[in-house]
């Protein structure tokens, strides 16, 4: 078994290169040998391509993640290595609490973790959502040999979802014995415990016909709260000087906000009293004052009852294997099975909401002076109603659907409660996933040259959610009106209050995949002066891939508030392929050491009809004058088809973080800007007023469309490779890349934020389309359904990427060892990413697009720095080996250039890692560790913040982190 740490210390990742052409290969290029599928002759498959060939180097990009990285980062989790990756910004995380789900996704490029593909061994995995996005975690880390990512789109080798690139996870094909072993982390604050344990058998059988291989998994992880950590302690906003807590202004003692008529606006309805602007805060039961607002201590610091590190607990069970039936046909299996429990955990419902109150019976609950602020709305608003053509029509757009009462009754005041359940418990969601896939199929030789596969899998996710914490919009108006429910002060709701509003709410999702795939590939013939032979591989491929989601009549219904509210989605679809590629060597050891052209192309059909039959395609070359050095181009045509979430997703209502440009105060004074405003439903009163927009998120609505097309991209890369023979064992691989997404789906303007822009700041025309998905009620606010912003997908979008890579690894004898017969050896590698373009355009013909290289903020959310690099220097000596790793992630700005952040910069960041292994014999190896070696905090900031007050997938939130590790095998 190569699992010791003598192998592959190279870290990240051996770069693509012909191991036969250079005699003196570093550690980590030898432990590719693991990394690459054997096939007939000795030669190997290189991920990209489906050909056998007799090297590592292809016309693409590829860069390969070891096994040892896996064990020298203390890595419980396969996200923990591969985020770190300067090609990833960071997806899903096990920092991911709002939005959560317990899933680890890859988002290659920045593209968006559906348009790159992931792959088990060279095939699609499991799918746990609608999205068709892999959770990378129930991938078994200890099983890992190597994980190839290739950049650029594969649709002309892998099909639809390959547009950014592709990630390739090799599992270990050599398991011949019994393989156990264990891993234990602890932050330096004695919490996060972390600890797994896996067992492994493997044998061959029937006189070494055939080899099966079983294994277990059991990992856990302790929850840590925000509230445990100084920087994320306190929910931060932005002050006049400086950031300064904050949180919501949903607050547990009650804001309560006199609501405007159709003839007279709030400000008329609650002048004189505290009703208006932020509304009335009850800093005592029954007796208010102004709202200070939700960056002042008025506001409700919901930070310590959110997770900074979600909780889970994860069961993997599975085995693989193949037996010689005869000579040339070879029956293999693969079978897994992932149970996955995680809980989120949010601060206690919020809930903004208009009721009509009956003026006399809250008399008796609040103040004199508070019952004569009431009265005097209520009489304001019978009058502004009496005087309004028809009596009844003062209210529009409030009826007994949207849980409002019609008509205000005399006597009655309409006032919108803002209130928070902090007498029910916080709001947790449980997750409780289980994933099964099994494949079978068979292989062998046609002939002494041709290889042949076919295979079927089937994959299953379903995931069953249980919401606490949840309140009945529809009941508390209801028990609010007629007096059961106070919310005038805090802690005033009763036990009939929060028994008759609480809610048990619980959804089921459930993915699908079928795969049925059969190929021929082999050498056919020589040509040119070339010595290795022209090969190809053609075959046809079906795909079905169908995804439900079930959420409960509650859910269904909308009256929900906590979590989102969303509708139910079940759909699927088909796709039949053919496709074919090429492999033709031109020139071996002439005039040139090497030219190579390759192509693919690849047909699909999809039962869809708005995509319908689709050609993907790409072209490639390898010239190499000289040995040592070779230089390499490709462009590919790639395709993603709409996923089932994208065509067939209900409506669903999401609170994502954005600005409302017409509660900033430069709206009062810009009169294009004002004029739109008033024109879209904001009262002339309230344009720039803060009050506008109470929380940092607005409500939108999204849900799927069924005539989507397909996305088309355009790939080029290009890149040199370096071997010089006068340095041994020194490579060096450049190579830049240019990717180019059209027709792509995204929200409908590009989001939330992104319409509310496009409304406001750039089309300023309030009948525009773009402007009529914004709806306001009679104040002007965007205050939940149905006065939310609507952003359903469409193809209106574009996106574009380009950047360069650079890997550096080398290997040097060191002429004397310490603690071994044999010489030391230092062993360096370096990987890195300058992103030059990273741009994101809403709406196709439109003028404004979106820049994330180098930002961060509202608009593109991680960080996505121009420069991003991991490197390990590693030192082999006898049974040891020491290694220190270093990630960096560059300076990056904020993306809004027309609001002035507190934090509008994030300056460079970097983290070091010791990891110290031990091979104590040939079956038992000790590794200890300490990850952010210097205890490096995460960069704070405000406003524009994603969640914690920082990035937590980016930067490091645990502090100094502590593992050690344990391995045997027999």
């Amino acid at each position: 078994m190569s699992s010791t740490l003598l192998l592959g210390c190279a870290g990240f990742a051996a770069p693509a290169y012909a191991q036969d052409d250079t005699p003196e290969s570093p550690v980590g290029i030898e432990a590719q040998s693991g990394s690459t599928d054997d096939n007939a002759d000795g030669a190997i498959i290189v991920t990209g391509s489906r050909i056998a060939r007799r090297d590592l180097v292809s016309s693409s990009p590829v860069a390969v993640v070891s096994d040892e990285e896996f064990t020298l980062s203390g890595s419980v989790n396969v996200e923990q290595v591969i985020n770190t990756l300067p090609q990833v910004v960071p997806g899903a995380t096990s920092f991911s609490n709002n939005p959560g789900g317990g899933v680890a996704t890859l988002n290659l490029r920045g593209l968006g973790s559906q348009r790159n593909l992931v792959l088990v061994n060279g095939r699609r995995y499991i799918f746990f959502d609608a999205s068709q996005t892999v959770d990378i975690n129930t991938i078994p880390a200890f099983l890992i040999g190597s994980v190839d990512v290739v950049t650029g789109g594969a649709s002309a080798v892998y099909g639809s979802d390959a547009l950014a690139g592709v990630i390739n996870f090799r599992l270990r094909d050599d398991l011949d014995g019994f393989l156990a072993g264990a891993q234990y982390n602890l932050t330096e604050e004695g919490d996060g415990r972390r600890y797994n344990a896996y067992v492994a058998l493997g044998s061959d059988f029937a006189d070494n016909r055939g080899n099966i291989a079983v294994f277990a998994e059991y990992a856990k992880r302790g929850a840590i709260g925000q509230g445990a950590r100084d920087f994320s302690r306190f929910a931060l906003s932005d002050g006049a000087t400086g950031l300064v807590p904050g949180g919501s202004a949903g607050v547990p003692e009650g804001r309560i906000v006199a609501v405007g008529t159709a003839s007279a606006p709030a400000a008329t309805i609650a002048a004189g009293t505290n009703y208006g602007g932020g509304g009335a805060f009850f800093f005592a039961p029954g007796t208010s004052r102004p709202f200070a607002g939700s960056a002042s201590p008025d506001g409700y610091n919901y930070a310590p009852s959110n997770f900074l590190m979600v909780p889970q607990e994860r069961w993997t069970l599975g085995g693989y294997g193949e037996y010689e039936i005869t000579d040339n046909f070879t029956a293999f299996a693969e079978v897994n099975y992932i149970n996955n429990r995680v809980e989120n955990e949010l601060a206690a419902t919020p809930l903004t909401q208009n009721v009509d109150f009956n003026v006399a019976q809250v008399c008796t609950r609040v103040s004199a002076a508070d019952c004569a602020q009431i009265t005097l709305i209520a009489s304001r608003q019978a009058a502004a109603q009496a005087a309004s053509p028809g009596g009844n029509t003062a209210f529009p757009g409030f009826t007994a659907g949207s849980g409002q009462f019609g008509a205000l009754q005399p006597g009655f005041a309409r006032l919108q409660v803002n209130s928070r359940f902090t007498q029910i418990a916080n709001r947790n969601a449980s997750d409780d996933r289980n994933a099964f896939r099994a494949l079978f199929g068979f292989k062998g030789g046609l002939t002494d040259t041709l290889n042949y596969e076919a295979y079927y899998s089937y994959a299953r996710t379903r995931n069953g959610q249980i919401q606490e914490g949840n309140v009945s919009r529809s009941a508390f108006t209801r028990l609010a009106g007629n007096g059961t429910c106070n919310p005038f002060g805090l802690n005033q709701f009763s036990e009939a209050c929060i028994n008759g509003v609480s809610i048990l709410a619980q959804n089921t999702e459930i993915s699908e995949l079928e795969v049925a795939q059969a190929s021929i590939s082999g050498p056919v013939f020589q040509f040119g002066t070339a010595e290795s032979p022209v090969s190809f591989a053609i075959g046809g491929e079906w795909r079905r891939l169908a995804a439900e989601f079930i959420p409960d009549t509650a859910l269904q219904s909308g009256d929900v508030v906590g979590f989102n509210a969303g509708q139910s989605t079940e759909g699927d679809y088909t796709v039949k392929e053919v496709f074919g590629e090429l492999l033709v060597p031109l020139v071996e050891d002439n005039f040139f050491h090497r030219i190579e052209l390759n192509g693919a192309a690849r047909y699909s059909d999809y039962s869809l009809d708005a995509v319908g039959g689709v050609w993907s395609y790409a072209g490639g070359i390898r010239v190499a004058p000289i040995r040592d050095i070779e230089f390499r181009a490709q462009y590919q045509r790639a395709v993603r088809a709409p996923n089932v979430g994208e065509l067939f997703g209900g409506q669903s209502i999401g609170f994502p973080p954005a600005t409302d440009p017409c509660a900033l105060p430069s709206a009062a004074t810009n009169a294009a800007i004002r004029a739109v405003c008033v024109a879209t439903g904001v009262p002339s009163a309230s344009v720039g007023q803060a009050f506008l927009q109470p929380n940092t998120q607005i409500q939108g609505a999204f849900g799927g469309n069924p005539n989507l097309q397909e996305e088309v991209a355009d790939t080029f890369t290009a890149g040199v490779v370096l071997r010089p023979s006068f340095i041994p064992r020194l490579n060096i691989t450049v190579d830049y890349y240019d990717i180019e997404i059209d027709n792509a789906i995204a929200t409908a303007g590009g989001g939330v934020a992104g319409i509310l822009n496009l409304c406001y700041n750039v089309i300023q025309d309030a009948s525009s389309a773009v402007c009529g998905l914004i709806s306001r009620d009679t104040q002007g606010i965007i205050s939940g359904p149905p006065f939310v912003v609507s952003a359903g997908n469409a193809n209106l979008a574009s996106l574009a990427t380009s950047g360069v890579d650079v890997q550096v690894d080398y290997d040097m004898p060191l002429g004397f060892s310490i603690l071994g017969q044999d010489e030391s050896r230092l062993n360096f590698f370096f990987l890195l990413n300058y992103s030059d373009e990273n741009t994101f355009v809403p709406t196709v013909g439109v003028d404004e697009s979106v820049e994330c290289a180098g930002r961060f903020g509202l608009n593109c959310g991680n960080p996505t720095p121009r420069w991003k690099w991991s490197s390990r220097l590693s030192w082999l000596d006898g049974p040891v080996t020491t290694s220190l790793r270093w990630r960096h992630v560059g300076a990056v700005d904020d993306d809004d250039d027309s609001t002035d952040f507190i934090v509008d910069r994030i300056e460079a960041y970097d983290v070091f890692d010791l990891t110290v292994g031990f091979n104590a014999s040939d079956n038992f190896t000790l590794n200890v560790g300490v990850s952010n070696l210097f205890n490096e905090q995460p960069p704070i900031i405000g406003s524009n913040q994603e969640q914690a007050n920082t990035y937590p997938g980016v930067y490091d939130v645990l502090g100094r982190d502590y593992f050690v590790s344990a391995q045997f095998k027999f």
